[in-house]
């Protein structure tokens, strides 16, 4: 008997047909120089900590803007500049959600904005780099180091776009932004995993 492929999963094929040969194969040191702006959709941070020792806990942060002015040739000479806003933090938990963003924790009505602003790009081999620079949280600003990871770089068949993308991971400890509710029931070291998109613009 002849099995048909569900619509779903042939749309996938097909996307991967497409996307692939576009986006995965440049090479890290053959991506175009320029001016990028961060590409909202597709750009997340997830943040992970763990409550009452039981289970690591996560959330996300999106609508996050920026640019990145990227010079793969001297890759010391890039810049990258962050704003995340507060008020996007998500949770499973509707609650859970707005207890977040209150007063006790984020207090996103008098702290808005999280920014990252590079101060050093330091490479690691051919597709990694160090990315020190200044976080802003919660009114206090203190130095972060992001492990970045090259992934792909192409044109985007939807929008047309010459697109690259990076993962990055950091950790950072909430207290030492001033954000201690329960610590140390809940944990104060925080996993951040970050997965940017930048759209070039020139």
């Amino acid at each position: 008997m002849k099995k048909s492929i569900p619509p779903a999963v042939a749309s996938a094929c097909i996307w991967a047909l497409l996307v692939a040969p576009v986006m995965a194969a440049t090479p890290a040191h053959d991506v175009q120089a320029g001016r990028y702006r961060i590409e909202p959709g597709h750009t997340q941070i997830t943040f992970s900590l763990l409550h009452l020792g039981f289970t690591p806990y996560s959330g996300m942060f999106s609508g996050i803007s920026g640019t990145l002015q990227l010079d793969p040739a001297h890759l010391s000479a890039s810049r990258l500049d962050v704003s995340v806003p507060v008020s996007s933090l998500y949770t499973p938990s509707d609650r859970l959600t707005g207890e977040l963003q209150g007063a006790d924790w984020f207090d996103a009505g008098r702290y808005p904005n999280a920014t990252f602003t590079s101060t050093s790009v330091v490479p690691a081999g051919a597709e990694n780099a160090t990315i020190t620079g200044n976080l802003t949280l919660h009114g206090v600003t203190r130095p972060v180091m992001l492990h970045a990871h090259y992934v792909g770089a192409g044109v985007n068949p939807m929008d047309k776009a010459y697109t690259v993308g990076f993962a990055a991971t950091a950790t950072i400890r909430r207290s030492d932004f001033g954000i201690r509710t329960y610590v140390p029931m809940v944990g104060d070291d925080v996993t951040l995993t970050i997965a940017g998109a930048f759209e070039k613009q020139d």
